[in-house]
């Protein structure tokens, strides 16, 4: 990425990554990580992400179900049994689901919009091995890896 990316981020107004827990929004931003907000989403996560919280998480990513169930370690049986018993998910798949989020939600500020970050989400990238960095969030060391290339990006580290 390009020195042009910190300037096209100076400008970009992204709305607030936010999911609702007993009358409290809770902000799912790495930006956004103090004492408060981390509590709040660990809480979030014990309780486990409603359906209707995941859908809308889904709606704002490139992720297809498909995708979702690798990355959940789900099959897409159980996540469509979760949309129709209208039952929140597990602890370990809300964390999942909550990571990818806030990795999604940084991927795009670092780049300026969607668009760019759905493109490199989709590319081999040399710093990643090359490897497509969509193809690593099954894991939590994938989206270390992923999140610690954006970081390096945002800062002008890698080209």
């Amino acid at each position: 990425m390009n020195s042009g990316a910190s300037g096209r981020r100076a400008g970009l107004k992204t709305e607030k990554a936010t999911v609702t827990k007993a009358g409290q929004d809770v902000v799912l931003s790495y930006k956004a990580v103090d004492d408060k907000n981390v509590l709040a989403i660990i809480e979030l996560i014990r309780h486990g992400i409603s359906y209707k919280d995941f859908n809308k998480i889904v709606d704002d990513t490139p992720f297809s179900l498909a995708e979702w169930a690798t990355y959940l370690q789900l099959s897409e049986r159980t996540i469509q049994r979760n949309q129709k018993e209208k039952k929140s998910f597990q602890p370990i798949q809300s964390e999942r689901i909550v990571e990818l989020k806030m990795l999604y939600q940084y991927g795009v500020e670092v780049f300026g919009d969607k668009d760019n970050f759905n493109t490199w989400l989709n590319a081999r990238s040399v710093a990643l091995g090359g490897m497509v960095p969509k193809d690593l969030l099954d894991t939590k060391f994938g989206i270390s890896m992923v999140r610690d290339v954006l970081g390096r990006i945002e800062h002008g580290v890698l080209p």
